[in-house]
């Protein structure tokens, strides 16, 4: 398995534009979604955006969706999370989802060697 963080990150925005722009009622209807969703919750006794980005991440390893954990990882560090919370946060994903799951963590650990590189 070869991962490449950096490529993903260089193509994956013109990638989604394209896709947006093939269907833009897809896009609205998720990002509507996922925008009311993912603000934090934390000023109603809600999970805050770092808590909801990491079980994001979680669930994005557990379904072996490389875009969701380099999408999510990054969305987890603007949030404030640390290193050591994104690989407990994939370590839960590999106790829930097992070896087949665990193989994805190298996803995980490409994107935040890159995403750790100056100018990432």
């Amino acid at each position: 398995m070869l991962h490449d963080a950096k490529k993903f990150y260089e193509t994956w925005p013109a990638t989604m534009n394209a896709t947006k722009a093939m269907n833009p009622d897809i896009a609205k209807a998720f990002g509507g979604f996922f925008q009311s969703l993912m603000k934090d919750g934390s000023a109603e006794g809600g999970l805050d955006v770092k808590q909801k980005e990491l079980i994001a991440l979680g669930i994005g390893v557990t379904a072996r969706c490389d875009a969701c954990i380099y999408s999510h990882i990054e969305k987890c560090l603007k949030a404030g999370a640390t290193r050591k919370e994104i690989m407990d946060a994939a370590g839960v994903a590999v106790m829930m989802g097992g070896g087949p799951v665990y193989t994805y963590t190298t996803v995980v650990a490409a994107a935040l060697e890159h995403l750790d590189k100056p100018g990432a």
